[in-house]
């Protein structure tokens, strides 16, 4: 059970960073007003995207989830989220806007992700990727993700295999990232 305390803190967290050739971005909690956006993002990032109705059931209802959005100049252009299950962290999904990628954001969105995370009790962190996938593949083992097992035709839309990766410690990887300034 996620505490009342440990929710209102997460509420106010917004992560600010200085990605280059665009000033700021900030990464903070998905409220209501933001759903129809991140629903926009989602249907140009993936060929099944979810409905509006998950992303408000998920957002408004859902106690052991947390999604945060980015934004650049006031404009949705990734979010992701999590759900926390004993001590677990597992990324429900994650998009960066297709102009977007490449910069970094990513990264930062995961990252934090793994803080939010870390506030609520998780130690480890879980994810499916599609084994095409090799770039999102790429960023997850920048961030000490491993590969932990194959779920065989678990995307719908294609057959495709998913590879699943595990972080076993996320405040190390939080703490080598944060602490070498990569992304502070």
């Amino acid at each position: 059970m996620i505490d009342k305390d440990k929710q209102e803190r997460q509420d106010k967290y917004m992560y600010i960073h200085y990605i280059e050739d665009m000033d700021y971005i900030y990464i903070q909690p998905v409220k209501s007003h933001d759903i129809a956006k991140v629903v926009e993002l989602e249907r140009l990032c993936f060929p099944i995207p979810w409905s509006e109705e998950s992303f408000r059931i998920e957002v408004e209802q859902n106690r052991f989830a947390r999604y945060l959005v980015v934004k650049y100049k006031r404009e949705v252009i990734g979010y992701g989220g999590i759900w926390l299950i004993l001590g677990e962290a597992h990324i429900t999904n994650i998009a960066i806007h297709p102009n977007y990628r490449r910069r970094g954001i990513g990264r930062e969105l995961l990252l934090s992700l793994m803080e939010v995370a870390i506030e609520f009790g998780a130690e480890k962190m879980t994810l499916e990727v599609r084994k095409s996938n090799k770039g999102a593949q790429a960023l997850y083992e920048q961030l000490d993700f491993t590969r932990g097992g194959l779920r065989r035709g678990y995307y719908a839309d294609t057959g495709e295999d998913a590879i699943i990766m595990w972080n076993d410690d996320i405040r190390d990887t939080i703490e080598k990232h944060r602490r070498n300034g990569c992304g502070a």
